[in-house]
């Protein structure tokens, strides 16, 4: 469970993108600069697109990687809006070792904002939600779970890859029971149309691109590149961010200007009848042989062993619309069977 927001300083954040202020001016549409951060970009980070062109940029992503039927695109004046229900195609929750008996529930109505007009802020800003999403729909957490993230300093407790709280596509649920990614969603890219160094893999909320471990013209990112957010300049976006093998994996912060009260959150599920939906425990040592099964009638299982015990949490949809009827026979029940129905607040 992530702590409340933070806002941190961190002087690092000045040094990549401190070069240059002169105005160049880049293609438009949803590919980036080319190579590395040796251009300099538009005065203020903005880059050479338009609010419109950049909203166009943003849905083309979206259509051109094969996800427009399952993710909407509105803009505004502001913000560019990409909605959808945070629940991706592809296998979930697979290979988990730290789990926290939390399991994937759609969340019809999320809504991503995605800035329009980007400007670098004073300093990076560190959010205990997400920071971004991805074209297919998926929230973008940075790599920690604890929300104790401190931009200047790495922690390996509260990296989530190596505390096994990642499945194989580099996602989880959380507290909300939303599946959400915390480092390169190497499955969703594995099933996009147009996979490559060029393809947009997602939009950060200060309104820039995320791009892959290489720069979009497929050249190597060069060392030390990258601000502590993960990021690079742009001539058409202003600036971009970037997947990369080691930490922080993706994006772990906003290097533009971004309104905190329209950070987008799922809250943990209600309990039909009253009451919340309580936390889950993880069991000690880890587990093992963790899966996610999903039938055709739309009933999910999630199985794993520990300590020569099996687990399960079964949930199917429920006759009440936005709810789901969960026998539980977990590490958190004691492996006691409970049976509940847990409905989640529409956005």
């Amino acid at each position: 469970m992530r702590t409340p927001l933070r806002l941190l300083s961190v002087l690092a954040f000045l040094g990549p993108l401190a070069c240059g202020s002169s105005t160049e001016t880049g293609s438009t549409g949803a590919t980036g600069g080319g190579g590395g951060s040796t251009s300099s970009t538009s005065s203020g980070a903005g880059g050479s697109l338009s609010a419109a062109d950049r909203c166009q940029a943003v849905k083309d992503s979206v259509d051109q990687s094969g996800f427009g039927d399952i993710v909407k695109v509105s803009c505004d004046a502001t913000y560019a809006s990409i909605a959808a229900d945070t629940y991706p195609a592809h296998v979930k929750m697979t290979g988990i070792t730290g789990t926290n008996d939390q399991v994937p529930v759609p969340a019809p109505g999320y809504t991503s904002p995605v800035t329009l007009a980007p400007k670098l802020a004073a300093t990076p800003t560190s959010i205990d939600a997400a920071l971004a999403v991805a074209v297919n729909g998926v929230p973008i957490y940075d790599y920690s779970s604890q929300g104790a993230l401190g931009l200047d300093s790495y922690d390996p407790k509260f990296d989530t890859k190596l505390t096994g709280e990642l499945d194989q596509c580099n996602g989880h649920s959380g507290r909300g029971d939303d599946y959400h990614y915390h480092a390169a969603p190497t499955c969703m890219i594995e099933a996009m149309k147009n996979k490559g160094p060029k393809a947009i893999l997602g939009w950060a909320f200060d309104g820039y691109p995320i791009y892959g471990n290489q720069n979009p013209d497929g050249t190597a990112i060069a060392g030390g590149a990258l601000d502590v957010c993960n990021g690079q300049k742009d001539e058409t976006f202003g600036l971009r961010y970037h997947t990369s093998d080691t930490h922080p994996y993706i994006l772990q912060c906003l290097s533009g200007e971004f309104d905190l009260a329209k950070a987008p959150r799922v809250p943990p599920m209600d309990k039909q009848g009253g009451g919340g939906k309580p936390a889950g425990e993880k069991a000690p040592g880890g587990v093992t042989n963790l899966k996610l099964v999903e039938a055709a009638n739309g009933e999910r299982t999630m199985t794993y062993d520990h300590q020569g015990k099996t687990y399960s949490i079964a949930y199917k949809p429920s006759a009440t619309q936005g709810c789901w009827d969960v026998t539980e026979q977990s590490y958190t029940t004691k492996g006691v069977v409970v049976k509940t129905t847990y409905c989640r607040k529409p956005f």
